[in-house]
């Protein structure tokens, strides 16, 4: 009891006795009492989303028609992301403090839907769902309800910039979001069951790359309530010693608080909270006042509270609260079972709803005031809905970093290498928001030009030797995809922009990141008050057909593929052919809003293609005829199509050949740079017409298409198109090992020598016509094959192949 008012309904159940909690005295009584009520509120707000339909302030003994038929939602994590949520809003309201809440538990839907409908912040959004007795029954009818909102702490949630669908990811979003916001404190809250994933114990290191002196600070709250689905979890059992000493490791000072008992966690968490922020203004003002350099040891706050706190005791003889039987819906049959349904609104009254709203259904005004006021309140942090922070990137014009190209197919460079020199400048441009993350692959990439303006961000020691290593760097690096995503999307939600390179097989380490982060960006068009985010940059080099000397594991182009299967209107795809037209696609995909922006590029060195105003206007158009490789001048004989780099090179050496050898050939060459583009119109906004398509492709040609990737993808983008029966693609089959480059495509049957093969075989009466340049084609592949055994090389004139060399004679001699 606290000023005669009982706390809440804790349930016995002893705690850890190698516990310490914080005993300071921080709250006087009454105010105490009023963050009880503000918590009982939320959870009852919490419980109502959960189990009911109608009558949401109990002014009659509820019914079974009052409950929903199909109940959905996870109450176990609930009531403690509640009570953190309500003495975070004290902190704000007596510091000023800008502060946003992240939560691993994602499953803890109904506590923050709870808490931005007790904070006006809801209605406000929502404007249907009013601040009365009838918003109450809308806000609780529409969770877990068809056409009303998920479950999880979603896009639809006010002041969420983490869904916590799939665990693993809260904290390194929280790094993300606090990089080069220097006043923001990120509270994060990591469910123990989201502290047994490998992304998450990796994301303890980021306090490594986090600056006092120019970004935010995050307050990690490990949450440990035991359990998991259905079993205990790790970090729980451990001893609690062995649990500090694991955080101590990690770079934290843990502050611990724990109990059963309301009133003693109430005063121990306010300590805590209190003492965790005046550690984060000592550590700002050392770095920012006083210049210190040494890397902080950031507070934590450990808090141990029964699992489904203040719910059932015990359900059909069975203990629920403090147990993995809360994790989800604790009373399963209140529509069909009276003793479900009694209990249930005895857990619903136990927390006084009558004391809590007036009989309109509004919150008392004394505990409304415990609220943050406008964009201090954490549902409507402007940081958690990032596009209204977004500030546009300062871009350098990219056509000043440019190649020359005096004739397409004869000059050499590394695409990536190119990138780097306009990658470096806008950095430089913009040092307050924007980022280039990479798992320790920036230079290896050919992306080193950007250490001529900044370095990485290390804030641990040095040592002689070491490359480009400072505090204040604008490139992260560390060898963890998870992270480096995590980092990325933090950064991009919170109003920012970056860039992720990686290697193209290695990026398969983040699919289930990249799924989450689309389905967001699809959920978030579609609600008109989040603003648009700058696009997920992702940068694919290293790629399949130049890890020839790695080998099988470093070849995989099926990222492509993952991308493809999401929402149209939120995926896009590049496949630049060389050091131009990848400038121009870098250029729109930063300036672009909502997508996920895939680039695959090669960093080797590479022919090029087109000059600048001509790869502006190529990519532009997003495919198109290259005039200057093929034959034809009306309608073709055959089409060579290709995506990807090398795609495009044994392309353009096989339109060489036939343009030699077979004079009278028709042959047109298309290349494509947006693969989107093969998708009718009406599958995707970038999808052509019909009409354009069969004027590219024909209607009745054969169509050779070699692509970067698994050929099953062309197929399914382009299967409804007139010409779909005629196209033969040719891509990476899963041939694989460590060879020689061009080995490495013959291997897959994407050579130069068998494109030609394909055309003599595909195009009506040419195989009759052609025998001879069909055996020498066959015998161009064995005499290349055996030049590589020997010599453990290509054959030089392949590697040294241009525009204008080919292969002739009965031996397979190149010329």
């Amino acid at each position: 009891m606290v000023a005669g008012v009982p706390l809440g309904r804790g349930q016995s159940q002893s705690m850890s006795a190698e516990t310490t909690t914080p005993t300071s005295p921080t709250l006087p009584d009454d105010g105490l009492t009023r963050i009880d009520a503000y918590w009982r509120a939320a959870n009852y707000l919490s419980v109502g989303q959960i189990y009911l339909l109608d009558n949401p302030l109990l002014t009659e003994p509820l019914a079974a028609e009052h409950v929903k038929p199909r109940l959905l939602g996870h109450w176990g994590t609930t009531p403690g992301l509640n009570l953190l949520y309500v003495h975070l809003n004290r902190v704000i309201r007596e510091r000023d403090a800008d502060v946003i809440f992240v939560t691993g538990p994602g499953h803890g839907g109904p506590a923050l839907v709870a808490n931005a409908y007790l904070e006006g912040t809801y209605s406000q959004v929502y404007t249907g769902i009013e601040e009365n007795r009838d918003g109450l029954r809308k806000l609780f009818r529409q969770f877990s309800f068809p056409g009303g909102v998920p479950s999880h702490v979603a896009a639809e949630t006010p002041g969420s910039i983490h869904e916590g669908g799939e665990l693993g990811y809260a904290l390194v979003h929280a790094f993300g979001a606090a990089f080069d916001n220097p006043e923001l404190v990120v509270a994060c809250v990591i469910g123990d069951g989201e502290a047994e994933t490998g992304p998450l114990a990796a994301s303890w290191h980021s306090n490594k790359f986090l600056n006092p002196a120019t970004d935010g600070a995050v307050l990690p709250i490990l949450h440990l309530n035991g359990y998991k689905i259905a079993n205990p979890t790790l970090l729980a059992r451990i001893p609690h010693s062995e649990l500090e000493a694991l955080l101590r490791g990690y770079g934290y000072r843990p502050i611990t608080v724990a109990g059963d008992d309301p009133a003693v966690v109430h005063r121990s968490l306010a300590a805590a909270l209190d003492d965790a922020f005046d550690d984060i203004a000592a550590i700002r003002h050392a770095a920012r006042a006083d210049g210190s350099t040494m890397r902080p040891v950031w507070p934590m706050i450990v808090l141990r509270t029964p699992k489904g706190w203040t719910g059932p005791g015990k359900v059909d003889g069975q203990q629920v609260e403090g147990t993995w039987r809360s994790h989800q819906v604790p009373l399963a049959a209140t529509r069909t079972d009276p003793e479900h349904r009694w209990q249930l609104e005895e857990w619903l009254r136990s927390y006084r709803p009558t004391e809590l709203f007036d009989e309109s259904g509004r919150l008392q005004p004394e505990l409304a005031a415990l609220a943050p006021r406008g964009n201090r309140r954490m549902s409507a942090n402007p940081h958690a809905n990032g596009g209204l922070l977004l500030r546009d990137l300062d871009l350098p014009d990219f056509r000043d970093y440019a190649v020359p190209v005096p004739r397409p197919a004869t000059e050499t460079h590394e695409a990536t290498r190119v990138l780097g020199t306009f990658l470096r400048d806008v950095i430089d441009r913009n040092r307050d928001r924007f980022r280039l993350m990479g798992p320790d692959e920036t230079a290896s990439n050919r992306l080193s030009a950007v250490f001529e303006t900044t370095d990485r961000v290390w804030l641990s020691e040095t040592a002689p030797g070491d490359d480009h290593m400072a505090p204040d760097g604008r490139v992260l690096e560390v060898l963890s995809e998870h992270l480096c995503q995590g980092w990325l999307e933090g950064y991009l939600l919170t109003g920012r922009h970056g860039l992720f390179n990686c290697y193209e097989a290695f990026v398969h380490i983040v699919d289930s990141m990249f799924n989450q982060h689309a389905k967001w960006l699809a959920v978030s068009r579609e609600l008109p008050w989040r603003r648009p985010i700058a696009s997920l940059n992702y940068l694919l080099t290293s790629h399949v057909w130049r890890q020839d000397h790695n080998g099988a594991s470093h070849q995989d182009p099926g990222f492509i593929d993952l991308v493809a299967n999401k929402r149209p209107e939120v995926v896009r795809v590049y496949l630049p052919p060389d050091g131009n037209t990848l400038l121009s696609v870098a250029d729109h995909c930063l300036r672009s809003r909502n997508y996920v922006n895939v680039i695959v590029a090669g960093k080797q060195p590479a022919l090029a293609y087109l000059d600048m105003p001509e790869a502006v206007a190529h990519c532009t158009r997003g495919l198109g005829i290259w005039d200057w490789a093929g034959t034809a001048t009306g309608e073709p004989d055959v089409v060579l199509a290709c995506a990807g780099d090398i795609p495009t090179l044994e392309t353009l050496a096989a339109a060489d050949i036939l343009r030699r050898e077979l004079p009278g050939l028709a042959v047109r060459v298309v290349n494509v740079v947006d693969i989107m583009r093969l998708q009718p119109a009406t599958d995707h906004p970038h999808g052509l017409p019909d009409s354009e398509f069969d004027a590219l492709f024909t209607r009745d040609k054969p169509v050779i298409f070699a692509y970067h990737g698994y050929a099953w993808l062309i197929h399914r983008l382009a299967y409804r198109r007139t010409n779909h029966d005629q196209m033969h693609v040719r891509g990476y089959r899963e041939r694989g090992t460590t060879t020689t480059p061009f080995d490495m495509v013959m291997l897959n049957d994407l050579d130069r020598f068998h494109l030609v093969l394909d055309v003599i075989d595909r195009v009506p009466g040419l195989a009759e016509r052609s025998a001879v340049l069909r055996q020498q084609m066959v015998d161009a592949r064995l005499a290349a094959r055996l030049y590589t055994r020997e010599h453990g090389e290509d054959d030089p004139r392949i590697t040294d192949w241009t525009w204008g060399t080919s292969v002739s004679g009965a031996d397979g001699e190149i010329r």
